[in-house]
């Protein structure tokens, strides 16, 4: 269900004004994977890519909330209450060692074998070599351990990587690239860049972050 529809009776605090327009692009590419063709593909890669959308949705409220910190507590408590934000992944978040999870399932140990947590918890070093860039069979995260990819987020099954094993995987935020096909253009909205960044960005983006601020 979009966010039009679950609020459509409900007033949102200030500022959702702001980032409507941001989650209701993020459910619709999550709409686009629940309806994508199944035929030819792996039962278990099926929801790889929902996995990787409902990261990037909650990374952009995190990097709103936590790091550039523009985003009021009302707001944010009212998207954890609706359901669009994810509030036990990012309170997972702000703990050492789960920075950058990839999904609760990975550490629910009684979804992988004896009791342990997912193989994409432990960095690549120190990994088995068959194990090495393997994916989750739940979430198609290869690696969300803290210090594997350079570009602050986890290393998924499309993830392009270097020779060393994600140390220049820039596409943390690239499009949804299958195995042997042509990349595709990056998606219409990402998470916000890094503070440093904000010069660069769009002046209709800086404008946005003064009025959450209070400065506008």
């Amino acid at each position: 269900m979009s966010s039009k529809r679950r609020l459509k009776h409900k007033k949102p605090p200030e500022g959702w004004e702001l980032i409507e327009e941001v989650v209701e692009d993020f459910e619709a590419q999550m709409k686009e994977a629940v309806n994508e063709e199944h035929e030819g593909r792996r039962k278990n890669e099926l929801t790889w890519k929902i996995h990787r959308i409902h990261w990037e949705k909650n990374r952009f409220i995190y990097d709103l909330m936590y790091v550039r910190k523009v985003m009021s507590r009302e707001l944010y408590d009212y998207l954890v209450r609706e359901k669009i934000a994810d509030g036990a992944l990012i309170a997972k978040w702000r703990k050492p060692g789960y920075e950058i999870l990839c999904s609760m399932l990975a550490i629910q140990k009684g979804n992988h074998n004896f009791g342990t947590t997912s193989h994409c918890r432990v960095p690549m070093a120190k990994r088995a070599a068959q194990q090495r860039i393997t994916a989750d069979v739940s979430t198609g995260c290869i690696s969300c351990a803290s210090g594997d990819g350079r570009f602050g987020g986890p290393i998924w099954w499309n993830t392009p990587m270097g020779d060393d094993e994600g140390a220049d995987a820039e596409g943390h935020t690239a499009a949804w690239a299958q195995e042997g096909a042509e990349p595709a253009p990056e998606p219409r909205k990402r998470p916000a860049p890094p503070p440093d960044a904000e010069d660069e960005m769009d002046d209709d983006v800086q404008q946005r972050l003064k009025t959450l601020r209070g400065e506008a």
